[in-house]
């Protein structure tokens, strides 16, 4: 593995297994928040790696539909796997292995999406007509991330600040402890967020509303899996039908909400390695 691909926060594991893990990050959480989920893979047998954040590169910048988040998820596997390899993606990360895959053949052995919504039809429609009137920002989860806090004091402060909200109150404290060192960094004496809050924003504010219409023009050539939150918001607001569909007999509910791999650590990667079993 090249010392670049160390750096983006890339885990090494045992150099004599073919078996090779991409993973995208959700929207604000970069990739080191999801090291639960990588230990239990690398303890699998496979090599897992993972860009550290999406949107931040000026190559690949933040842009409707997500075309050149879709190419930095690309590039990174060509630059740092043996593909094909299977691509798995939480949320936002999701929706770009399925880009991905669908663009891109050759790179993908097979994908597990987690808890991304692909909204279609009418959903669909509504999401485009947002985009060309204006009301994006004022309707997605970006009129949230603008406002977010990005400046504490210390790490302590930051995992104080987290813990007491009722969202990360759900979260496996390890998970926590993970995010608060991956997901901040220390500047001029001041801990702040890595992952910035005008990229999470862009991100929202472009989310792709025709992905299931390119699906249906350029289908994933190889097998797919989908675990949706029992509890997700994000999955009741978007539809699971076309999920199903993709995924077939490798669709599965777990209990928990749009964030369930941070909440259900194990049970997370238990389900991805029972889909990926299943993919030849």
């Amino acid at each position: 593995m090249s010392e670049r691909a160390q750096r983006e926060g890339a885990p090494v594991s045992a150099a004599d297994t073919p078996r090779c893990i991409v993973f995208a990050h959700g929207n604000g959480f970069p990739a080191g928040t999801y090291a639960r989920l990588f230990e239990a893979w690398r303890g699998a047998g496979y090599e897992v790696l993972a860009p550290r954040r999406f949107g931040h590169d000026p190559r690949y910048p933040v842009g409707d539909g997500w075309a050149r988040l879709r190419d930095e998820l690309a590039g990174f596997v060509e630059r740092h796997a043996q593909a094909p390899v299977f691509l798995v993606g939480h949320s936002l990360g999701g929706l770009l292995c399925l880009k991905t895959a669908s663009r891109r053949p050759q790179l993908a052995r097979g994908v597990v999406v987690l808890d991304s919504p692909i909204v279609a039809g009418w959903r669909a429609q509504a999401v485009r007509l947002a985009k060309a009137t204006g009301l994006m920002p004022r309707l997605s989860p970006g009129r949230i991330s603008r406002r977010r806090r990005c400046e504490w004091d210390t790490r302590e402060a930051v995992r104080q600040h987290f813990s007491a909200k009722a969202v990360f109150a759900q979260w496996d404290e390890r998970v926590l402890a993970d995010y608060v060192q991956a997901g901040f960094e220390e500047r001029e004496g001041r801990v702040r967020l890595a992952f910035e809050p005008e990229v999470e924003t862009r991100i929202y504010d472009t989310l792709p509303h025709d992905l299931a219409r390119t699906l249906r023009r350029h289908p994933v050539q190889c097998p797919v899996g989908f675990i949706a939150g029992t509890r997700s918001e994000e999955m009741r607001q978007g539809g699971v039908d076309v999920a199903r569909r993709l995924a077939g007999a490798r669709f599965r509910w777990t209990e928990g909400t749009h964030l369930y791999p941070m909440e259900s650590p194990e049970r997370t990667a238990a389900l991805v390695l029972e889909l990926l079993a299943d993919m030849p």
